[in-house]
């Protein structure tokens, strides 16, 4: 489950709707009744914070929104897009990781989903975290 209040337009979500699942992109937000418009790749649906699911940082995810991984000598790892840079300190552990950009840079102790990343991301470069390449 994600939280209504913990979105922003652009975020990407893991819905669970029917019986089936797929990732979509936050397009609009319905205050009244909260709801979340997710678009599929052709249309928004509207769905309740129960029907959604974070996506995971992990490799796989972070590879699909066009970051680069970089293998370091001791054992960690640096994932880069743009200036925009990110290092756990093992392959496959995204348990805690610092993230940094230009000369901010913060420490995150625990893991996150992929919104709060996308969140960060913008709070840091002034430009929304999205699939695109840079």
């Amino acid at each position: 489950m994600v939280k209504f209040h913990e979105l922003k337009i652009g975020d990407y979500v893991q819905v669970n709707s029917n019986g089936q699942s797929w990732q979509g992109e936050v397009i609009d937000f319905n205050h009244d009744e909260k709801e979340i418009g997710v678009y599929n790749g052709v249309q928004k649906f509207f769905f309740k914070g129960e029907d959604l699911d974070p996506v995971p940082v992990n490799d796989e995810s972070l590879l699909k929104m066009n970051f680069t991984r970089h293998p370091n000598e001791d054992g960690t790892v640096k994932y880069m897009k743009g200036a925009f840079r990110m290092q756990i300190p093992k392959a496959g552990d995204f348990s805690h990781f610092e993230i940094w950009y230009r000369d901010e840079k913060r420490h995150i102790l625990h893991p996150i989903p992929m919104h709060e990343l996308q969140n960060h991301y913008h709070a840091m470069t002034k430009v929304h975290l999205s699939a695109e390449a840079i």
